[in-house]
């Protein structure tokens, strides 16, 4: 699995991604503000969500090799503002705490087994990056100061989520196809579907037979759904994509 940035860059920006949604926190207007991009939640519940991530992860990576995860956290979050920013700082810092002491090869339980990307505290680490960019995303539209997720972490955030998301050893339902996704301030990625599952790739052996082009945050948007496939131009048969998007391999 290629992996642009080290283990310490990776937390730094995690951390930085954290502050930036305590910050959207500060700046609303109300926390029962709706998300636009996370229907039906506001922005206490969307921070929530995410901070419960935060120490579930934690406790994942502290957990160690295990074949099952432990229980997910069930405390609510305080509801005052400075109290749920407080909250909300303290679970990054556990899961910054637990990933620091375990160091990237630790093994840990995750839910993507069949993925290329490893069962480690790195692909952890990952994880948790691309989804507080995101919900960080998300929090800053909800506040209204939207701002697009930061090129390098847009970057990493669309090559995590192609190995973790979307590679599997689940057969592809479909004519094979290999789709790829490219970044105008970044790589390329190649995702070949066929009946052996996905497989993910920078070094395709094959001519792609649709190509998405955007920005990486651009990309990572219409991955995480935030935006349609169709916003973006599409080189080839754009069908394949929404397909992909379609699919539940593990269904």
């Amino acid at each position: 699995m290629p992996n642009d940035l080290d283990f310490p860059a990776l937390l730094s920006l995690l951390d930085d991604r954290s502050a930036a949604f305590r910050g959207a926190l500060a700046a609303a207007p109300a926390l029962d503000a709706e998300v636009p991009t996370c229907p039906g939640w506001t922005l206490h519940e969307l921070a929530q969500h995410l901070g419960q991530g935060q120490r579930f992860w934690a406790a994942i990576v502290t957990a160690g090799a295990s074949p099952t995860p432990p229980p997910r956290p069930a405390e609510p979050a305080p509801v005052e503002r400075e109290a749920l920013i407080s909250w909300f700082a303290e679970s990054t810092d556990r899961l910054l705490g637990a990933l620091r002491e375990a160091g990237p090869d630790a093994p840990c339980w995750t839910w993507w087994e069949l993925a290329q990307s490893p069962q480690n505290a790195l692909a952890a680490a990952r994880r948790r990056l691309n989804e507080t960019a995101v919900h960080t995303y998300d929090a800053q539209l909800a506040a209204g100061t939207p701002a697009a997720v930061p090129a390098e972490v847009a970057r990493e955030g669309v090559d995590e989520f192609l190995h973790t998301c979307c590679s599997t050893t689940v057969a592809w339902p479909h004519a094979p196809a290999t789709l790829a996704f490219r970044a105008t301030d970044g790589p390329t990625w190649h995702l070949a579907l066929s009946p052996s599952g996905a497989r993910v790739t920078r070094t395709p052996t094959t001519a792609p037979d649709a190509t998405l082009r955007g920005t990486a945050a651009e990309i990572l948007a219409v991955l995480h759904g935030r935006t349609p496939i169709d916003a973006l131009p599409v080189e080839g048969d754009p069908e394949p994509f929404h397909q992909l998007y379609d699919w539940e391999p593990e269904a």
